[in-house]
């Protein structure tokens, strides 16, 4: 599995502004990314709220999109994952899991 994005714990996460529909702007931390090309066509992202704390249960909000890749290899826009699609859910979850393993 290729990332486009190196990640070292020393670094600051990439940083990404996302607006929802009433205009808010939030910004939240690449956590990671997922090419799904070969599997589904298109690539993932998580992302975590910037400077989440974690809940008393250790948990925290994890939000996951798909995207398909401009171009000129910049992030296109982020589209939400269908709550269905159990094959991408699975996939993902696969994949966050190992990388939870590897840190």
């Amino acid at each position: 599995m290729s990332h486009n994005h190196e990640h070292d714990h020393n670094q600051e996460h990439e940083l990404i502004t996302l607006v929802d529909e009433q205009g808010n702007e939030t910004l939240f931390e690449i956590l990671l990314t997922i090419d799904g090309k070969e599997e589904f066509g298109k690539n993932y992202i998580l992302l975590v709220p910037s400077g989440a704390q974690e809940d008393e249960n250790g948990q925290i909000e994890i939000q996951a999109y798909s995207y398909l890749e401009n171009e000129d290899g910049t992030e296109g826009n982020l589209q939400p994952i269908p709550e269905d699609s159990d094959a991408e859910w699975d996939m993902i979850e696969e994949v966050f899991n190992s990388f939870l393993d590897e840190n």
